[in-house]
Protein backbone atom coordinates (compact mmCIF):
# COMPACT_ATOMS: atom_id res chain seq x y z
CA UNK A 1 0.00 0.00 0.00
CA UNK A 2 2.81 2.52 0.64
CA UNK A 3 4.75 1.47 -2.26
CA UNK A 4 1.50 1.99 -4.56
CA UNK A 5 1.30 5.56 -2.46
CA UNK A 6 4.72 6.47 -3.91
CA UNK A 7 3.92 5.89 -6.91
CA UNK A 8 0.76 8.18 -7.51
CA UNK A 9 2.92 10.42 -5.63
CA UNK A 10 5.51 10.26 -8.42
CA UNK A 11 2.85 10.23 -11.13
CA UNK A 12 1.64 13.52 -9.92
CA UNK A 13 5.11 15.17 -9.68
CA UNK A 14 5.78 14.14 -13.20
CA UNK A 15 2.60 15.72 -14.49
CA UNK A 16 3.37 18.83 -12.50
CA UNK A 17 6.76 18.86 -14.29
CA UNK A 18 5.23 18.29 -17.98
CA UNK A 19 3.08 21.79 -16.94
CA UNK A 20 5.90 23.15 -15.86
CA UNK A 21 7.81 22.51 -18.97
CA UNK A 22 4.65 23.78 -21.00
CA UNK A 23 3.94 26.82 -18.21
CA UNK A 24 6.49 29.74 -18.47
CA UNK A 25 6.91 30.58 -14.66
CA UNK A 26 5.79 26.82 -12.93
CA UNK A 27 9.48 25.08 -12.25
CA UNK A 28 10.28 21.47 -13.94
CA UNK A 29 13.27 20.17 -12.51
CA UNK A 30 12.18 20.24 -8.64
CA UNK A 31 9.01 18.09 -9.84
CA UNK A 32 11.05 15.70 -11.65
CA UNK A 33 13.52 15.12 -8.77
CA UNK A 34 11.10 14.77 -6.55
CA UNK A 35 9.46 12.17 -9.04
CA UNK A 36 12.40 10.54 -9.36
CA UNK A 37 12.51 9.98 -4.96
CA UNK A 38 9.20 8.46 -5.12
CA UNK A 39 9.69 6.10 -8.02
CA UNK A 40 12.92 5.01 -6.26
CA UNK A 41 10.43 3.80 -3.15
CA UNK A 42 7.99 2.73 -5.76
CA UNK A 43 9.23 1.39 -9.34
CA UNK A 44 12.53 0.66 -10.31
CA UNK A 45 11.49 0.98 -14.20
CA UNK A 46 9.98 4.24 -13.87
CA UNK A 47 12.81 5.75 -12.27
CA UNK A 48 15.15 4.35 -14.30
CA UNK A 49 12.80 5.52 -17.28
CA UNK A 50 12.77 9.78 -16.16
CA UNK A 51 16.92 9.01 -15.20
CA UNK A 52 17.68 7.73 -18.83
CA UNK A 53 14.93 10.23 -20.26
CA UNK A 54 16.83 12.35 -23.05
CA UNK A 55 15.66 15.53 -22.07
CA UNK A 56 15.00 15.79 -18.57
CA UNK A 57 18.09 12.47 -17.16
CA UNK A 58 21.04 14.30 -17.11
CA UNK A 59 19.60 17.15 -15.16
CA UNK A 60 18.51 14.49 -12.76
CA UNK A 61 21.37 12.45 -12.69
CA UNK A 62 23.54 15.59 -12.19
CA UNK A 63 21.56 16.61 -9.29
CA UNK A 64 21.38 13.27 -7.68
CA UNK A 65 25.50 12.69 -8.54
CA UNK A 66 26.64 15.76 -6.91
CA UNK A 67 23.52 17.79 -6.49
CA UNK A 68 24.51 20.28 -9.06
CA UNK A 69 22.66 22.38 -11.32
CA UNK A 70 23.16 23.36 -15.27
CA UNK A 71 24.39 27.41 -15.68
CA UNK A 72 21.59 27.48 -18.33
CA UNK A 73 19.29 25.98 -15.21
CA UNK A 74 20.44 28.76 -12.80
CA UNK A 75 19.92 31.56 -14.85
CA UNK A 76 16.33 30.51 -15.78
CA UNK A 77 15.59 29.87 -11.92
CA UNK A 78 16.93 33.14 -10.70
CA UNK A 79 15.45 35.23 -13.77
CA UNK A 80 11.87 33.21 -13.27
CA UNK A 81 12.38 34.37 -9.02
CA UNK A 82 13.16 37.80 -10.52
CA UNK A 83 10.16 38.14 -13.01
CA UNK A 84 7.62 36.47 -10.80
CA UNK A 85 8.82 39.19 -7.94
CA UNK A 86 7.98 41.58 -10.41
CA UNK A 87 4.77 40.45 -11.42
CA UNK A 88 3.79 40.43 -7.69
CA UNK A 89 5.48 43.67 -6.97
CA UNK A 90 3.25 45.05 -9.64
CA UNK A 91 -0.23 42.96 -9.31
CA UNK A 92 -0.59 42.74 -5.50
CA UNK A 93 1.13 46.23 -5.01
CA UNK A 94 2.23 44.78 -1.54
CA UNK A 95 2.64 47.11 1.95
CA UNK A 96 6.81 47.20 2.03
CA UNK A 97 6.66 44.38 4.93
CA UNK A 98 5.20 41.83 3.04
CA UNK A 99 7.13 42.99 -0.05
CA UNK A 100 10.03 42.78 2.08
CA UNK A 101 9.31 39.17 3.19
CA UNK A 102 8.67 37.88 0.12
CA UNK A 103 12.09 39.65 -1.20
CA UNK A 104 13.72 37.72 1.58
CA UNK A 105 12.73 34.67 0.29
CA UNK A 106 12.99 35.22 -3.05
CA UNK A 107 16.55 35.95 -2.32
CA UNK A 108 17.43 32.87 0.14
CA UNK A 109 16.05 30.38 -2.80
CA UNK A 110 18.18 32.37 -5.62
CA UNK A 111 21.24 32.16 -3.20
CA UNK A 112 20.82 28.55 -2.48
CA UNK A 113 20.19 27.86 -6.29
CA UNK A 114 23.43 29.84 -6.99
CA UNK A 115 25.30 27.91 -4.58
CA UNK A 116 24.73 24.27 -6.30
CA UNK A 117 27.75 23.26 -8.25
CA UNK A 118 27.56 23.25 -11.68
CA UNK A 119 26.87 20.71 -13.74
CA UNK A 120 29.10 19.16 -16.22
CA UNK A 121 26.38 16.76 -18.20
Amino acid sequence: MIRLGWLILGLLFVALGVIGAILPLMPTTIFLILAAGCFARSSPRLEAWLLDHPRFGPTLRAWRRDGAIGVKGKAMACGGMALGYGLFWLTAAPHWPLALLVGVVMAGCAGFVLSRPTARY
